[in-house]
């Protein structure tokens, strides 16, 4: 990353190429996860000769929160820690109280949020919250455990992940979102049993398109069940309504149900791309910033932070950074393809999150 000759103050509106505003930042806190979904870290990737970052190339939560302070002066108002599965990273509820101590130009309190895949939650959801995060998002692709368990790949039990789910409940977390990645030939037959289990409980369910996300799950269009077709298929059985978005820029488009039993989300980043309002920018375990989750490179925040450099120089690469955004790779995707986009290698989503 550059540094520009000239340094401006942030005055909290800081807006890319395209005119989209900075508001979100999503921190990886390891590369490291205890599951090998197959969209994911399938296990032929990521087997035990994997080689791992070592814990010294790993941004230090004392890092993480400097720079957390940065973004957020330049008008990011939403943190959201992920991994790989972020609970791996000891002391996480410690970085949670710190960024907690950050206060935004506005005044609004920082929206901190975590995703999961659920394995650690029970044992975490009150530390955390205790800390300070807001909410959690958990990972769940499957309600029959057989299937649940092929998925993960480790063998992991779906009673498990609603444990940890009812003890981020009880700690006060929320509102509590869970995940579910739909893939044809896979786990579809899991959307409605989803369905039915989430309705009219404390959580939202959300169905998320299988995302051509890197290079080792093996991508493939055919694989693709679009959010419309998901839609059909749970009106049939459970009648849904649309919803007005929540704020601009969110990535779900809101259902519920006609019978008041609550909501449910769809995330179409296949289908129907919302790159044209994308506020997120993302930061990897070792301290790289990616503009878009498909992107094919980073740029080296980390090595300004260990080379010494203030933060109004820090502040200033990343807003020169952001004001040259013109990421939308969904949007010029071309989803008529019956086999993966070709083109340069892109990052893994087990590197900088979804």
């Amino acid at each position: 990353m550059a540094v520009p000759a000239v340094l401006e103050a942030p005055n909290g509106r800081l807006a890319d190429a395209l005119g989209r505003p900075l508001h979100d930042l999503r921190i990886s806190v390891t590369d490291r996860c205890n599951f090998r979904c197959v969209y994911c870290m399938p296990k032929e990737v990521f087997d035990k000769d994997y080689a791992y970052l070592p814990h010294g190339e790993l941004l230090s939560f004392e890092e993480i929160t400097r720079v957390a302070r940065i973004f957020i002066a330049h008008g990011v108002e939403k943190i959201r820690l992920t991994g790989g599965e972020p609970l791996l990273r000891k002391n996480l509820e410690r970085l949670v109280g710190m960024l907690r101590s950050l206060g935004t130009p506005s005044g609004r309190p920082l929206d901190i949020t975590l995703t999961t895949n659920g394995s650690l939650l029970a044992r975490k959801a009150a530390a955390l919250r205790d800390a300070g995060l807001d909410r959690v998002t958990v990972s769940l692709d499957a309600l029959d455990d057989g299937v649940f368990r092929r998925m993960n790949d480790v063998d992991f039990a779906v009673a498990d992940v609603l444990h940890g789910l009812d003890a981020a409940h009880a700690a006060g977390l929320g509102p509590i979102k869970v995940n579910m990645v739909v893939k044809r030939g896979t786990n579809e037959d899991q959307v409605l049993p989803m369905a039915r289990h989430f309705k009219g409980s404390p959580f939202i369910l959300r169905f998320i398109e299988y995302m051509d996300v890197g290079a080792s799950n093996g991508w493939n269009m055919d694989e693709v069940i679009p959010s419309a077709e998901l839609v059909r298929r749970i009106s049939e059985q459970l009648p849904l309504v649309p919803v007005d978005a929540n704020y601009i820029g969110e990535t779900a488009a809101r259902w519920r149900y006609l019978d008041g039993g609550g909501e449910v989300g769809f995330i179409s980043s296949v289908t129907q791309a919302f790159c044209h309002d994308c506020s997120r920018l993302r930061l990897s375990t070792e301290g790289k910033l990616y503009t878009c989750l498909f992107a094919t490179r980073g740029h080296d925040l980390r090595a300004l932070l260990r080379a010494g450099r203030t933060d109004a120089e820090l502040s200033g690469a990343v807003a020169q950074l952001w004001r040259g955004r013109t990421d939308r790779y969904s949007e010029t995707r071309t989803v008529e393809s019956s086999g993966p986009v070709r083109g340069a290698k892109k990052v893994e989503m087990s590197y900088i999150g979804g």
